[in-house]
């Protein structure tokens, strides 16, 4: 895909590289991975070889069998010298894994630290999650993942249960120098930074010949709804998409309605079960609008497709972290590479069509299913799922109180108990006004009180650590 000088190939790169806020890197060798049977397996093989440091990012670390088993391989290569640095999320780990199980890690050698935990002096700062699920030893291999942790993703096939659907990618070649300095980056946003020669600084030697982009996304950036909506509006053929909570951004949805019915053939694969059961109902009320332009929605019949992918044209390909969402295109820390290879196009392709094999095609003509999948019993812990419903509510209550679009009939149940919601809510307020007031203003005290710490604290010349982190090896292509 070497575009010509000055040519219209070139343009589209260059679009590319803006879009993205990184340029392509050429050389590399890309290993697809499906569900934890593959990637587990080769995040283990590659720890054990670590010799010069092993860098290690992840939403969720579960304190059960495949936690622990991660747990043991990340001390066993500390106790052995090897710099071992951990990276987890706070909210991804609230409620789900116990303090003993960091304190365990820290006390085997293991450098461990907590993305932004709730604290008082924020009290909306618990928006910006860290997403990324990322794996770097040595410089020379990395990986990037839709899977975090967990017996959820590993699955019990003693017991019938079969794994979570996810997908990532191994890359040996100079692409790693990205997925290290993306590490590096979270990494001094949580405290100090990592050595140089840890950060990136050296790039590997051409592995192969996949040309890819690593998009390390941060809050506020979209660099990856850019490129989505880019794709999706160069895409002249095919737009497979896999989303685990999807719900697209108005520009977002347009772009693949214009696609399709510009003859694109475009797809959506998303979870038929769901972590929040109560959403269900607005995850499928967001697919009319797709329908009606033609777009196709399959619904996974496996206890939870949990993938964020896609490919175009049997060109371009993306394996990462990122849900289609406005938490992961707006609000957190997310790792993503868009492959540009036919080779790889072509596998993420033909495994895109196994997949369908285990859906049910959502129709727009009929509300009825041909199969009811099995609840997932397990959530993830990702605020994506709720960001998406609340996202879609929003669109719902929008819908019918403006009457800019027309309501398909499964949203009446919304709009029905929304309406009860807050007329309860309105008798409440006339009844008893200190059952709403007194939260109200705790709320707002708290809100202010933090506006203010802030305020001395600039006044004073002190930068929070997200503004004294900065990265120029992270910085947009010029």
């Amino acid at each position: 895909m070497t575009a010509a000088a000055g040519g219209p190939a070139a343009l589209l790169d260059q679009a590319f590289s803006r879009a993205a806020g990184v340029h392509r890197v050429e050389d590399n060798r890309v290993c697809l991975l499906r569900d934890a049977a593959e990637n587990y397996p080769a995040w283990l093989d590659a720890i054990a070889s670590a010799e010069r440091y092993v860098h290690f990012e992840s939403y969720i670390i579960r304190d059960d069998v495949s936690g622990r088993q991660f747990a043991e391989a990340l001390t066993a290569k500390a106790r052995a010298g090897v710099p071992v640095r951990l990276l987890y999320d706070w909210m991804g780990a609230f409620r789900k894994t116990p303090g003993r199980f960091w304190t365990a890690l820290r006390r085997g050698g293991v450098e461990v630290r907590c993305f932004n935990p709730l604290r008082l002096a924020s009290p909306l700062g618990w928006v910006h999650r860290d997403h990324r699920k990322s794996l770097v030893v040595d410089g020379t291999v990395g990986f990037v993942a839709g899977l975090c942790v967990g017996d959820d993703w590993a699955g019990d096939a003693a017991r019938g249960i079969a794994p979570w659907r996810d997908t990532g990618i191994g890359v040996r070649g100079p692409a790693v120098a990205e997925i290290a300095r993306a590490f590096a980056r979270v990494w001094s946003v949580a405290g100090p930074p990592v050595p140089a020669e840890a950060a990136g600084a050296e790039v590997p030697a051409p592995a192969g010949d996949v040309a890819m982009r690593i998009v390390a996304s941060e809050p506020a950036r979209a660099g990856l709804l850019r490129v989505g909506e880019l794709v999706a509006a160069a895409a002249r053929e095919t737009l497979w998409l896999t989303d685990a909570y999807f719900a697209g951004l108005p520009s977002y949805l347009q772009a693949l309605r214009a696609a399709a019915l510009d003859g694109v053939d475009v797809r959506l694969l998303v979870p038929g079960g769901t972590d929040i059961p109560v959403l269900r109902p607005l995850s499928r009320a967001g697919y009319r609008p797709l329908l009606e332009a033609g777009v196709r929605v399959f619904e996974w019949n496996g206890p939870m497709m949990h993938a964020k992918t896609s490919v175009a044209d049997g060109r371009w390909a993306r394996v990462g972290s990122s849900n289609l969402n406005v938490a992961s295109w707006l609000g957190n820390y997310e790792l993503d590479a868009v492959i540009e290879d036919v080779p790889f196009a072509r596998l993420m392709m033909q495994q895109y069509e196994a997949d369908l094999t285990n859906t049910t095609e959502v129709l727009l003509h009929t509300g009825r299913r041909a199969r009811v999948p099995r609840r997932v019993s397990r959530g993830t812990g990702s605020a994506g799922r709720a960001t998406a419903g609340a996202l879609r509510l929003g669109n719902t209550v929008t819908a019918a109180v403006a009457g800019h679009r027309v309501l398909a009939r499964g949203e009446a149940r919304i709009v029905a108990a929304l309406g009860v919601g807050l007329v309860v809510a309105g008798g409440v307020a006339f009844g008893w006004p200190r059952v709403l007031a007194w939260p109200l203003a705790l709320l707002l005290a708290w809100l202010g009180g933090a506006l203010l710490a802030r305020a001395w604290q600039l006044r004073r010349g002190g930068l929070a650590p997200e503004e004294r982190a900065v990265d120029p090896g992270n910085s947009p292509p010029r």
